[in-house]
């Protein structure tokens, strides 16, 4: 695999939202999915309301499966003037797919999302960042399908997912066809040598503040962006509550009741844009 390094000018941050309901990424088989309650049409919908607030662009990541079920919400996201992105169709983790269940997924998923919100979908993220050492063959096929932007490969050490020894910056990767894409890593602090994740999710809601903010304008202050990352349903903390592994249910569920606040926290303190407003211009 060889790395390119890219010039980056703009001194502004990506906000991006993994667009799935609060049991989509439990490990809950597909086929189990109609049992629960949905949620996914309040919480975008205060999503969109806190970004309008702040005049905040962001790429959103929607599962096929999702926009599928919910067109309106897709073409709302879209009128708004965000960028729709994919996150796949069933949420699945990439490496357990074989390449022609991957690209049959993504072509479907696709087809969806062009479809619903007018857009050339030309970004993607992997369902649990399950881009990893593995399954780096899913790029050559996102390349085929005309992605010109990911952001699933996670510079960390986790059970489910992680390159640890991946860049930690935006940088192209060339697949063995030929073809490159450029990659957004989830973004990371380097704390004694080792990726300590400042970029959202659990790690957004079990961090202090404060610790977030540092980490970014640390990046910043390096002229680096950036990319953050939410799921709608960790600013809804009514969702129901299952029971679920250890392991599983205390990221879950931990301090969803504060994560709302510390997101508003967020967009006053910073800036951010669209993943393909960050990238366009690279060359």
């Amino acid at each position: 695999m060889n790395y390119f390094k890219i010039n980056l000018t703009k001194r502004i941050n990506v906000l991006s939202i993994d667009c799935e309901d609060w049991f989509h990424g439990l490990e809950i088989g597909m086929d189990n999915w109609q049992k629960f309650e949905s949620r996914i049409e309040k919480s975008i919908s205060k999503l969109l309301n806190l970004l309008e607030e702040t005049g905040t662009k962001a790429t959103f990541f929607i599962l096929g499966y999702v926009a599928e079920r919910f067109p309106r919400l897709v073409e709302d996201i879209a009128q708004k003037g965000h960028e729709v992105g994919c996150h796949g169709y069933s949420h699945q983790f990439v490496y357990k797919q074989s390449p022609n269940e991957f690209r049959e997924e993504m072509e479907k998923s696709l087809g969806i999302l062009e479809k619903l919100s007018g857009q050339k979908i030309v970004s993607y993220r992997a369902p649990f960042f399950s881009i990893t050492q593995s399954s780096l063959w899913a790029l050559e096929v996102l390349a085929d399908l005309g992605i010109l932007f990911d952001s699933s490969i996670f510079p960390v050490i986790n059970y489910r997912y992680g390159i640890p020894k991946a860049p930690r910056f935006p940088h192209w990767i060339e697949t063995k066809n030929g073809s490159r894409i450029l990659e957004f890593p989830i973004s990371t602090f380097k704390v004694l040598g080792k990726n300590i994740p400042i970029a959202g999710g659990a790690y957004f809601r079990i961090f202090p503040y404060s610790f977030t903010r540092a980490g970014i304008k640390s990046l910043n202050r390096e002229n680096q962006p950036v990319i953050f990352y939410l799921h709608p349903w960790e600013i809804d903390p009514e969702h129901p509550k299952i029971e679920l592994p250890l392991r599983i249910s205390l990221t879950h569920y931990f301090n969803l009741s504060r994560t709302e606040a510390k997101f508003k926290s967020l967009l006053r303190d910073f800036r951010f844009s669209t993943l393909k407003e960050v990238l366009g211009n690279a060359e």
